[in-house]
């Protein structure tokens, strides 16, 4: 069975740091771009980050540059996102994906940044 599995979020105050976990089953990571998207309410979809499928290369939106991080561990077919000196506007729900023939997304996880 195929599944893409999301953990990680919750609630954080400005500043704070949280890390988002993507758990792959049914299909390996190391032949997928990977990465990960954000929903704000009333804003467009907007994607954070990614991890090429072929390079490794990663890349940030202009938004999270210098704060996140992308990793992607083939042993245990996960990918993360380490959020750091988070602000109130990273608010949304998470979305992880992975991309190749086929396209997988995880469920979503909100992540609330708040006082």
């Amino acid at each position: 069975q195929v599944q893409f599995v999301e953990s990680g979020g919750g609630l954080v105050q400005p500043g704070g740091s949280l890390r988002l976990s993507c758990v792959a089953s049914g299909f390996f990571l190391q032949y997928y771009a990977v990465g990960w998207f954000r929903q704000a309410p009333g804003k467009e979809r907007e994607r954070v980050s990614c991890i090429g499928k072929s390079d490794g290369s990663t890349h940030y939106s202009d938004s999270v540059k210098g704060r996140f991080t992308i990793s992607k561990d083939n042993a245990k077919n996960t990918v993360y996102l380490q959020m750091n000196s988070l602000k109130p506007e990273d608010t949304a729900i998470y979305y992880c994906y992975a991309f190749s023939r086929s396209r997988y997304w995880g469920q979503g996880t909100q992540v609330t940044v708040s006082s």
